[in-house]
This record gives C-alpha cells, sequence and structure tokens, in this order.
C-alpha cells in the first residue's frame, strides 16, 4: 500500500498490537456477517413460505427479498449515525455497540412468531428487525477497518485491513452450516422450531463477541486527533460536500464484493431450489465450499494490495469476474452437483479479490479525521445497492423466462462498475496527497 497514508503509520503501533486489534476486529465482524447473511439464506429457505405466505412462491420471494433489501436500505444511516460517533468519540465505542445491537436483534428474530401465528404483524415486525440490522451493519464494517489499519504499521496494512474481511466468509460458513445442520430435520420440525435454532445461538455468540472487542484499545491515531482537538465538527457533512468524488469512486470499487457475492449466494441458492430443482442442501454446500475458499483469497488479496496496490488488484478481481460470469452460471445450469460447486466457488473466489482489499482501498481515499464516516458510507452506499441484487436478479429471471441470461448480465454490469472505478481511484489518492500531508504534520 502507498506510504501516503502516513497519519495512521504516525500513530502505529508493534506487529504484535496490530494482530491482537486485527483480531478483536475479525471477530467482532464474524458476528455481524453471521446475524447478517443468516437473513439472507433464510429469506430464499423460509421467510418466503413461513412470513410472506401466498400462493404465488414468485411473490412470496419477491417479498422475502424486499425486506432482505431493507437491510441495506438502513445501512446508510447506521454509517451516518456511527460515522459521525465514531469520528467524534471513538471508533471502539461505536464497534461495541454495533455489534450488541444485532446480535439482540438476530435473537428476536429467532424468537418471532410467523405469519401463521400472528397473521400481517408477522412480516412487519420481521422487517422491522431487518432494518435495525441494517443499521448496525451500516456502522460495523467501517469503524472495524478503520480501527484495524489505524493500528497497523504501514508497510502491512493490506494484511490487516483485510482480517475483517475474513469474517464476511467465516461469518457466511457460520450461517450456512447452521441452517445445513437444521435443514436435515424433517419439514414439519424444520419450519416449525429447527430454523429458528442458528438465529438463537447468536446470543451466546454475542457474549464472546463482546468480550473481545472490550479488550481491543481505541486507535491512538482518534486519541491523538482527541488530545489536539483535530476531529471534524460534523465529518458526515464534511465527507459529502469536500470528499464525494472520493465517495463516490469508493461506493463503485466496493459494488462487486457485496453485491456480486449476494447474487452468487442468495440468488443462486433460490434460483437453484425454485427453477431449477435442485436440493438445498446441495446449494448451501456450494456456499460452504465457496467460503473456504473466499478466506485464502482474502488472505492473498492483503499480501498482494501490499505489494501491487489496492486499485490494481480491484481491476484485476473486477476485470476476471466479468470475464467468467457466464462460465460460472453455465456450470451452475447443468444442476450437476460438482459444477455447481465449483461455478458458485469459481465466481465467489474472483469478485473476493476485490474485497479483500476494499477495506486498504477505501481507508487511503479519506483523511484520518474523516476516515470512519468516509469508509462506512462509502461501503453502505454500495451495500443499498447490493442489497437489491438478489430481487433484481429475481426479476431479470422471471422477466427471461427463468433463464439465467439475465442475471448473469447483472454481475457482468457489476462487474465492469467496480473495474471503472478501480482505475479512477489512484486520482483519488493524488488528490489527497496534500491533505494527507497537512495531517501527518498533525499528529
Amino acid at each position: 500500500m502507498s506510504e501516503r497514508s502516513g497519519p495512521a503509520g504516525a500513530a502505529a503501533v508493534t506487529d504484535a498490537d496490530a494482530k491482537k486489534v486485527a483480531f478483536g476486529a475479525f471477530v467482532g465482524t464474524a458476528l455481524e456477517w453471521y446475524d447478517f447473511f443468516l437473513y439472507g439464506t433464510a429469506a430464499s429457505l423460509v421467510f418466503n413460505r413461513l412470513y410472506f405466505a401466498t400462493d404465488d412462491a414468485l411473490v412470496a420471494t419477491l417479498a422475502a427479498f424486499a425486506s432482505f433489501a431493507v437491510g441495506f436500505a438502513a445501512r446508510p444511516l447506521g454509517a451516518v449515525i456511527f460515522g459521525h460517533l465514531g469520528d467524534r468519540i471513538g471508533r471502539k465505542k461505536c464497534l461495541i455497540v454495533t455489534v450488541t445491537l444485532i446480535g439482540v436483534v438476530t435473537t428476536l428474530i429467532g424468537l418471532l412468531p410467523d405469519y401463521f401465528g400472528i397473521g400481517l404483524a408477522a412480516p412487519v415486525l420481521l422487517t422491522l428487525l431487518r432494518l435495525l440490522q441494517g443499521v448496525a451493519v451500516g456502522g460495523e464494517w467501517g469503524g472495524a477497518v478503520t480501527l484495524a489499519v489505524e493500528h497497523a504499521p504501514p508497510k502491512r496494512r493490506g494484511r490487516y485491513a483485510a482480517m475483517p474481511q475474513i469474517g464476511s466468509p467465516v461469518g457466511t460458513l457460520l450461517s450456512s452450516g447452521a441452517l445445513l445442520a437444521v435443514s436435515n430435520l424433517p419439514p414439519e420440525a424444520f419450519d416449525s422450531w429447527g430454523w429458528r435454532l442458528p438465529f438463537l445461538a447468536a446470543f451466546p455468540l454475542l457474549g464472546v463477541a463482546l468480550w473481545l472487542r472490550r479488550r481491543v484499545e481505541e486507535s491512538p491515531l482518534f486519541e491523538k486527533l482527541l488530545e489536539q482537538d483535530e476531529r471534524a465538527s460534523s465529518p458526515v457533512r464534511e465527507v459529502f460536500a469536500t470528499a464525494w468524488p472520493q465517495l463516490l469512486v469508493g461506493a463503485g470499487t466496493a459494488l462487486l464484493g457485496v453485491g456480486g457475492f449476494y447474487l452468487i449466494t442468495t440468488f443462486v441458492i433460490s434460483y437453484g431450489t425454485t427453477t431449477l430443482g435442485m436440493p438445498r442442501w446441495l446449494l448451501l454446500v456450494a456456499t460452504l465450499a465457496a467460503a473456504t475458499v473466499e478466506i485464502f483469497v482474502l488472505i492473498l488479496g492483503g499480501r498482494l494490495a501490499e505489494r501491487y496496490g489496492p486499485a490494481r488488484v480491484t481491476v484485476l478481481g473486477a476485470a476476471g469476474s466479468a470475464l467468467l460470469a457466464f462460465p460460472a452460471f453455465w456450470m451452475i445450469d447443468t444442476t450437476a452437483a460438482v459444477a455447481v460447486v465449483l461455478g458458485v466457488t469459481l465466481a465467489t473466489a474472483l469478485l473476493s479479490i476485490p474485497y479483500a482489499v476494499s477495506g486498504a482501498l477505501l481507508t487511503e481515499l479519506f483523511p484520518p479525521n474523516l476516515r470512519y464516516s468516509g469508509v462506512a458510507l462509502s461501503a453502505n452506499i454500495a451495500g443499498v445497492a447490493s442489497g437489491f441484487v438478489p430481487l433484481a436478479a429475481t426479476a431479470l429471471l422471471a422477466l427471461g423466462g427463468g433463464s439465467s441470461v439475465l442475471p448473469t448480465l447483472l454481475l457482468v454490469g457489476i462487474a465492469l462498475l467496480t473495474c471503472g472505478c478501480g482505475l479512477a481511484a489512484p486520482r483519488m489518492f493524488a488528490d489527497r496527497d496534500q491533505v494527507t500531508t497537512a495531517d501527518s504534520a498533525t499528529v
């Protein structure tokens, strides 16, 4: 990574401290994504039947995915709230609040009666809880990445910025694995109580995450900004007023890693089970295999960011995703077990390359006093669009008469947009050289 993000480097601590902070960020983020991804998988398998019950399976699935999208629509609100607080009162305090909120909300989803128990109140309450999930996640990731980077030695920021990213596939493994375990129950038991167990498991996991988060030190850079009163008075407003080009480019670079992922997981699970008639266990196994491979891709991506820069790595992964989107879907369309697993894994691995370096790239775009807000807003603007990807892909599937061609073109379009923003990002780094130098002199 470029040495231009000098302020963070000036406040950097030892490798041992950086590893401790990055691990704490990873564990908290893994819980956040476990809860968030669990909802997405359940929307494909459970919520469409038990909470949005209609005689038309397509309408029920669209309604379930619409509630899924609500969580993404709420994420910018979380970015605004926690971005402001994170740049004003500290990164650590906000991360404790966000992980607590999402753990409690997920537990409540596991306790919520379904449509056949309380009628229309069930989908309304479910959607409200999803909204609160979105607010929490909107403030979580930006803070975790900012905290990890601001503790890291300058030449190793790529690997430490990738640590919170690894929470994503680990969260996928945990959520998909939990649902896979209970999916073997008899259908009546699964629908009655089996699907609830993974949601209820969020509560004990929350205790572990809170214990680790409380042991993490506050960012030394933020403490210096606090001592010298160098904080922005209204960081969110300043980001929109002075750094909106970085905001848009940052959102574009983050889009494939989030939106593409939900197309290949949440949408493909629904597409595979309802349109292609595949068993749900096969799609869950494919998701588990892809998430396992993704962990290694993310580790590699962090190292590549240190060697070649996060923008170049973003372009590489996005271009690869665009080129191989159709071959991946062709494998899925065969419905052969090995081909399906390979197709989902290939697509996930490629889009994970830009996702691996997203934290490193976004933290390069914003000065320290606006960093939490800028990173959170960029990621969650991308998140809003990403939340509607399964819904859009399902609508395109219906428009195309059940063919995967239009959903595949949607993936290609997302990849090309991320590729273009990756090409533009270095200019954003150069534009803030002067700002970063001034910050470095004050820290």
